[in-house]
């Protein structure tokens, strides 16, 4: 069993597709089948289902796959050890972070690194928060920049708070609640909101603090992008909660009595990863970005 075909048995399954496989691997797709059919036959069972267009993992590759991508990683890992033993920053680092904390918080940041170690082929992913989580769980992604999930459900996985995001209730200017300075949950249920997905960590806070005061929300729209919030709240088509930082004149901030919200943003590492020397930079640059927030 060689790494090349595990390698493109691993692209197929999270892409679905030999075409899209052989993209990421920059191969052919005679290629990329070819090494799938000889992992099928060192194996002795098929890996995958090809019904007409669509391709699925059967049985056996869902147990394989994630011991695939762990025997991947831990030669990964190896192989960036015995590279970087003489204590060089290089090679490829790839970070997930979501479209808010990647447009509003880490410029600066990513600015730096990219100066004092341009050796380094940084690679983005914009994700959701969670999805970012499950990747560094997962083994897919050295670190995550993000918001930190408040539970801190997976035990796998270390966060460090960086930055503190105080998070606020905002209407249009001519909205009905606009007048008011303050307002509580039991008034807000009666009036549609534009949220974040229930699955967010932003929309977990929300749905944790109706919850507690017997209260539902009344979710006219949703989507996990805070710029589009912002949007729909300032034309009037609900109430939003969104990060102090993104109030803007076409929006006005209200009090939500007798509570103060707020989540944390950071990043996220694997416990049991060995991390390269380019993570380690990097997390050294966004540790010191931490005393700035605090003083």
């Amino acid at each position: 069993m060689d790494t090349h075909a595990l390698r493109a048995f691993v692209a197929v399954a999270e892409t679905g597709s030999f075409s899209m496989a052989a993209e990421r691997l920059r191969l052919t797709q005679p290629a990329v089948s070819k090494r799938i059919a000889g992992l099928e036959s060192v194996l002795g069972t098929r890996l995958f289902d090809r019904i007409g267009r669509s391709v699925s993992t059967t049985e056996a590759g869902q147990t394989l796959l994630p011991r695939a991508n762990r025997i991947l990683r831990e030669i990964s890992d190896a192989e960036r050890s015995l590279r970087e033993i003489p204590g060089t920053v290089g090679g490829n680092l790839a970070i997930g972070t979501s479209h808010h904390v990647g447009l509003h918080r880490l410029p600066p940041v990513l600015r730096s690194f990219a100066r004092n170690h341009p050796g380094v082929e940084l690679e983005i992913r914009f994700m959701d928060s969670e999805k970012a989580h499950e990747a560094v769980a997962a083994g897919k992604l050295e670190l995550a920049v993000v918001t930190l999930d408040p539970q801190a459900t997976d035990p796998r996985l270390r966060s460090t708070p960086i930055w503190d995001d105080p998070l606020s209730l905002m209407v249009a200017c001519d909205h009905p609640l606009a007048g008011e300075t303050e307002v509580d949950v039991e008034s807000l249920a009666a009036w549609p909101a534009v949220l974040p997905g229930p699955g967010t960590y932003t929309g977990q806070i929300l749905q944790s603090l109706f919850a507690a005061r017997g209260a539902r929300l009344n979710i006219g729209m949703s989507t996990n992008y805070l710029e589009t919030l912002r949007m729909l709240a300032a034309i009037g088509l609900g109430w939003s909660v969104l990060p102090d930082t993104m109030l803007t004149q076409d929006l006005v901030k209200l009090e939500l009595a007798g509570t103060a919200m707020r989540r944390e943003l950071g990043y996220v590492v694997h416990r049991e990863r060995s991390l390269s020397n380019a993570a380690r930079a990097l997390l050294g640059l966004l540790d010191a970005e931490a005393p700035a927030q605090e003083s």
